[in-house]
């Protein structure tokens, strides 16, 4: 009551009045709306993309040995395959843009506009992609090859100088597929009766949809025994090399536990990978100008190790045609025995010595050394000789090649065996030269 005449006097206060406000107004997408647009397929794809370049790259390429194998000629039956240019361009672009699955590829050729356009109207299947990715391995190894001598040609790289590196990519066998010696004969006698078992019930069977089934079956069985073989082969491989170590690394080999084999990619073998770990990877050896970042050769190996790694790239280098005076190599390579043949073949290797055990001056020459040692421990100790120091410093331009490497797919493999992976390094190789060859032309004309 006290508080009503105290302020009963007081003008009565109007309160603001809210603002209207209409209904929001937003532009939604709508879906069931019928219309038309008329455009060709080249019209969605601007002139200056890319996947031009690499179309008119593809068209310029000899691919007489991929027509010469097809079958299907005018009057003869049987349905027309995919150009091989087209397949060819579509695995490159693939490469370039990260993607190394036969079924994501095919995904993309159906919802992505670029590779829409390379396909242009052309139908595809994943079985179609990933035959044709792992059945040209001499062709691509061609392409590499005349790649690099047209860019010689050109004048655009020099093969005076050449770098080795190795990249380890992990395999696609698991860690737990691999089994010692005594598992793996187990496991070949379960398959082989298995084998024998669903043989026996698709004869005796007359349903014929069921006998399919047990076909297929019977199929599995038969490339599951043909994988545990393949892995007692590799398993005998794996016994004779370390027998062959024992003779110098008794102790060493005497702690190491016995070797495995796996049965799901029998040619990989487990390294030490760059973060520390463990896992079944490949040793993909790359050889490139390191000036120009253009690749040359490439091998794989299935050590865990570079070293003695140097003179078969060597190898493979003159087996092309090339004989470069300066090879590039980093510590892991360094072996006495391929320096000296190195220099019997007028080329000098290029690689920091390994820590002695006794802590001793690796450049200091030793008794046993031999002409072509003598003459690397001179060049590698001498700091005053600044060209020779520039020169060793273009080794850590080829770690391009190996970060381009990561970044375009080469992490983890979906292929198995040795041979499939030297054919996915192959089309990184033929896919990054084609990049090289992009960006040293754009660069010799605007020299020019």
């Amino acid at each position: 009551m006290a508080d009503e005449q105290l302020f009963e006097d007081l003008p009565e206060q109007e309160r603001p009045q809210a603002e209207v406000r209409g209904a929001l107004r937003l532009r939604v997408p709508e879906r069931s709306q019928i219309g038309m647009q008329v455009a060709a397929l080249d019209d969605l794809i601007s002139e200056d993309h890319p996947v031009r370049s690499v179309w008119a790259f593809v068209e310029g390429l000899d691919l007489s040995a991929l027509h010469d194998v097809i079958k299907a000629r005018e009057g003869q039956p049987g349905h027309p395959p995919a150009a091989p240019e087209l397949m060819v361009a579509l695995w490159l672009w693939a490469t370039v843009d990260g993607v190394g699955s036969a079924r994501q590829l095919d995904r993309l050729c159906r919802d992505h506009l670029v590779y829409r356009w390379l396909c242009g109207g052309v139908s595809m299947n994943y079985h179609s992609l990933s035959s044709f990715r792992t059945a040209h391995m001499a062709v691509l190894e061609r392409l590499l090859t005349q790649g690099v001598a047209s860019m010689v040609q050109a004048g655009l790289v020099s093969l005076d100088t050449l770098a080795q590196d190795g990249l380890r990519v992990r395999a696609g066998a698991g860690t737990s597929s691999f089994r010692r010696r005594a598992r793996l004969d187990d496991l070949l006698i379960a398959a082989q009766t298995r084998v024998e078992r669903l043989r026996a019930e698709v004869e005796t069977d007359p349903a014929a949809g069921d006998r399919r089934q047990r076909a297929a079956k019977e199929r599995g069985a038969r490339e599951r025994e043909a994988r545990i073989v393949a892995a007692q082969q590799r398993m005998k491989e794996l016994e004779a090399e370390r027998e062959r170590r024992e003779k110098t690394n008794k102790k060493e080999v005497a702690k190491q536990k016995e070797p495995r084999a796996s049965t799901t990619d029998a040619d990989a073998r487990v390294m030490k990978m760059a973060d520390g770990g463990w896992r079944p990877a490949y040793n993909m050896q790359i050889i490139s100008t390191p000036e120009h970042q253009v690749i040359v050769a490439v091998n794989i190996d299935t050590s865990g190790s570079d070293r003695g790694l140097a003179r078969p790239g060597i190898e493979t280098v003159h087996a092309e045609g090339y004989e470069p005076s300066n090879y590039l190599v980093d510590g892991g390579f360094t072996k006495n025995d391929d320096i000296e043949w190195a220099h019997a073949k007028d080329i000098k290797m290029w690689c920091p010595p390994g820590q002695t055990r006794h802590g001793t001056d690796p450049y200091a020459p030793k008794r046993d050394d031999g002409v072509g040692v003598a003459d690397w421990r001179e060049r590698m100790k001498g700091e005053e000789d600044k060209k020779g120091e520039a020169l060793y410093r273009l080794r850590a331009e080829h770690e391009c090649i190996n970060a381009h490497a990561r970044r375009m797919g080469l992490r983890q493999l979906s292929l198995r065996g040795k041979m499939k992976a030297r054919i996915h390094l192959l089309w990184f190789a033929v896919a990054r030269n084609m990049m090289r060859f992009f960006a040293l032309s754009a660069q010799a004309r605007a020299a020019a």
